[in-house]
């Protein structure tokens, strides 16, 4: 896939890995267009290509009772209103049929989750909106299954097409990256990496989804060694209050120093 085939993204000419970052989930104008100010300031900084990412809806949390949402076409009128406000591009997962052409006229990539990404009538109807579509790489899947993912695709007439590696499940309550997997799946499509997914520790017996979030460098550095062509992360100024997924999220005051590093190790790497 062209980057430049994204709308409104910047930097493409820098030779850096491209970011897609926000928070876990839309929780309110204001936070939103707080933590996009803020990642924009950053990238431009550094020169990276740069996709804000925000859940419009969450619909595969472990309880009933957690938050799934402020309201879907709420909360997707507010990812139109980031990408005006800061003439960037922007992503959200969907997680049903009829929600592509909906979530289409909004976003700019549409993103199929982890769990859902064997559901062909869903990936067919994400790229049949001729938007870019971002496939991630089910838990429970092999990085050499995910071509056929992307066959769908690209079967649908739609050349547009990223995958997204956010880890493998390690027994019941953890989840480890197989970094064996990025080559592998470069051949097949632009591939990130979900940094912060990757930390994550679900199952709990509490039903609330852990996380180590200390181990987010580690992660990013390590796919940026391998060439990556992207990073996913979730970030947000309150982690600790976050509606959804604060357990794994980094704080968005870490995020520009994060950054710098992996920009030099960037810079090393492709000098080799």
């Amino acid at each position: 896939m062209n980057l430049s085939n994204i709308p409104n993204i910047k930097h493409t000419e820098s030779n850096n890995f491209f970011l897609m970052a926000g928070p876990c989930a839309i929780e309110n104008e204001t936070m939103a267009l707080r933590i996009a100010e803020r990642i924009v300031t950053i990238t431009d900084k550094l020169a990276i290509p740069y996709i804000f990412k925000g859940s419009y809806k969450k619909a595969n949390r472990s309880r009933i009772d957690s938050f799934t949402g402020i309201g879907d076409e709420k909360a997707l009128k507010i990812l139109r209103k980031v990408a005006e406000t800061f003439n960037i591009p922007t992503v959200t997962d969907i997680h049903e049929s009829n929600d592509a052409e909906m979530a289409a006229q909004y976003v700019d990539i549409l993103q199929i989750p982890a769990f859902l990404v064997r559901q062909t009538d869903l990936v067919v109807a994400a790229a049949k909106t001729g938007k870019t579509v971002n496939l991630k790489k089910g838990q429970f899947m092999s990085p050499e299954s995910m071509q056929h993912a992307v066959k769908k695709v690209l079967d649908s007439h739609n050349e547009n097409v990223m995958l997204t590696d956010r880890g493998t499940m390690f027994g019941y309550q953890d989840m480890i990256v197989d970094f064996r997997g990025i080559p592998t799946m470069r051949k097949y499509a632009t591939t990130v990496l979900d940094v912060t997914h990757s930390l994550q520790q679900p199952n709990q017996s509490i039903g609330v989804t852990g996380g180590r979030p200390e181990m987010i460098e580690t992660i990013a550095r390590a796919g940026i060694v391998n060439m990556v062509d992207g990073l996913f992360i979730e970030t947000h100024f309150d982690p600790a209050n976050a509606k959804s997924d604060g357990a794994n999220m980094l704080h968005l005051d870490n995020l520009e120093r994060l950054l710098t590093n992996l920009v030099k190790i960037r810079k090393t790497v492709i000098s080799l």
